[in-house]
């Protein structure tokens, strides 16, 4: 039966006020569509830059990657899911496995196309990655970009292996689920962080050793002399050009830098030197696959790994989130329980 929802859009207004609360008709669902009423919603770095974005776009779009929920209805041709299944959507619904390309990329939740945002969501039924039972729909929300990213960063494009080391660029998202993941394959972690308190309850989560990047500002070094000299085996690099170089400082030769943020912008000078000099391998990261996405619920179920959650807001105080995850307070993820 044809039905409205409640649902986030980002319309044409300045900073967060462009989150717009408002009721639009509920997706149709096709043969191949599974319906979802989502519970829980996760925000990353990426919801904040779409918000700066939201004057540039041609028309208003339901926001945020990263959502989870149960299904309520499937399309006649649906075999992989039944109603009442738990489920996620992978960030790029159409990536299935093998190589990103124009096409999915065109197709990113909360980019190309609306998001999670919403009381209801409807997707093709192999955009969806059924969940453990035991993970509440806010731990499950999580996992599609945070998760999905970190699995990609170390095992796809790093092949982590027992023994290596890893470091971590501060506490928000990526790197507490590069934390759990890199402990969880036996590999010792270095976490960089500013806050004394974070750095506490990183190494409460089992890091190994915590860097200071304001006192040490040649943290990159620092890290490597920790390895005795012979640096790093994976950096995490989510800051981007402003850490680029602290990261090639700490890796060892032939290491690998799995690149996937922007938090200190998108272009900068950078020294290619150590690069070539190191022979390193630097790896483009973007999210990741839904066969990524089911591999990194293995890696969780096989220990039992428990997602961090910062702090959850209502639905009504999506603003509220998205500022608080502006602040750079969290330690984890932020989330929103939609119903």
């Amino acid at each position: 039966m044809p039905h409205t929802i409640r649902a986030y859009e980002l319309q044409p207004r300045d900073g967060f006020d462009a989150l717009t609360l408002v009721e639009r008709p509920a997706p149709p669902l096709g043969p191949g569509d599974v319906r979802v009423r989502v519970r829980a919603v996760s925000l990353n770095f990426r919801d904040l830059n779409m918000v700066k974005g939201a004057k540039k776009r041609k028309a208003p779009i339901v926001p945020a990657s990263d959502g989870a929920g149960e299904v309520i209805e499937i399309g006649a041709a649906v075999t992989r899911h039944a109603v009442g299944d738990r489920v996620a959507a992978a960030f790029f619904p159409t990536w299935l496995s093998g190589e990103l390309s124009d096409y999915h990329h065109a197709r990113a939740l909360g980019g190309g196309q609306d998001g999670m945002l919403a009381e209801e969501v409807v997707l093709p039924e192999s955009a969806w990655v059924r969940l453990p039972s035991r993970l509440s729909f806010e731990a499950a929300a999580s996992l599609p970009c945070a998760g999905v990213t970190a699995y990609h960063a170390l095992f796809e494009a790093a092949q982590l292996r027992a023994g290596d080391t890893v470091l971590v660029q501060g506490t928000g998202g990526v790197s507490i689920f590069g934390l759990q993941l890199a402990r969880a394959a036996g590999a010792r972690v270095i976490v960089t962080s500013s806050s004394a308190a974070k750095r506490d309850r990183a190494v409460a989560m089992g890091a190994d050793h915590v860097i200071d990047y304001k006192a040490e500002p040649a943290w990159g070094e620092a890290a490597r002399a920790w390895t005795g000299g012979r640096g790093v085996d994976v950096v995490v690099e989510v800051g981007g050009p402003g850490t680029f170089d602290q990261s090639v400082a700490a890796l060892r030769y032939g290491g690998t830098m799995s690149l996937l943020g922007v938090l200190t912008g998108l272009r900068g000078e950078v020294n290619t030197y150590g690069v070539f000099h190191k022979s390193l391998r630097v790896c483009g990261i973007y999210v990741g696959s839904v066969a990524m996405f089911e591999g990194l619920i293995r890696a969780l179920e096989a220990r039992q790994i428990e997602p961090v959650i910062d702090k959850s807001f209502g639905f009504g105080e999506a603003r509220d989130a998205y500022a608080y995850l502006a602040s750079g307070a969290h330690f984890g993820k932020v989330v929103i329980r939609v119903g």
